[in-house]
């Protein structure tokens, strides 16, 4: 019979996720965050305005410049938080896993081993397209939606993360 032991691990000498140098997304990404905040702000002004047009005569003017700075209060919070949460976003990929960075407010760092991934996805929205970048989508067993979704990669780089990534689910069969 083996003896059974439980060391006690330093968690002091662990290797640090911290310590790795993340790669930003593309910067062309940032013009893609940009054009998608501004289409929802486009969207946010033309219901301020139809509902000044369709309902004028039981809004005040009053009424409706608070509506009006509050619009342009969210609209700008809107474009800002876009524009930090680019910038908040990076990865890395190693010889053993994957990890992902975001976060405005409070900062997420996902860590995913390969030995994990069950399948990798590679999409391209249309104004993505336009700039010539992809997402890639990571799942792991267990969950029916994507454990890591990394946006404003060069499709060329993408599709070759995918093969990596591919490559290391089909060592592991």
């Amino acid at each position: 019979m083996e003896n059974f032991t439980n060391e006690t691990i330093d968690t002091k000498q662990l290797p640090k996720f911290e310590d790795v140098e993340l790669t930003a997304l593309h910067p062309k990404y940032l013009t893609v965050v940009i054009i998608n905040s501004l289409l929802f702000i486009t969207i946010l002004v033309v219901g301020y305005f139809a509902l000044l047009f369709f309902d004028s005569k039981n809004i005040t003017t009053k009424f409706s410049i608070q509506l009006g700075i509050a619009t342009a209060i969210v609209s700008i919070c809107i474009l800002l938080y876009s524009i930090i949460s680019f910038k908040k976003k990076a990865f890395a990929f190693r010889n053993h896993d994957v990890i992902f960075r975001s976060g405005v407010i409070a900062t997420n760092t996902m860590v995913i081993p390969y030995n994990r991934v069950q399948h990798v996805a590679l999409h391209e929205t249309f104004i993505s397209r336009f700039f010539g970048l992809a997402e890639v989508e990571i799942f792991t067993a267990g969950g029916s939606s994507s454990d890591i979704e990394i946006p404003g990669i060069a499709k060329e780089e993408a599709e070759n993360i995918k093969q990596l990534l591919m490559g290391k689910i089909q060592k592991q069969l």
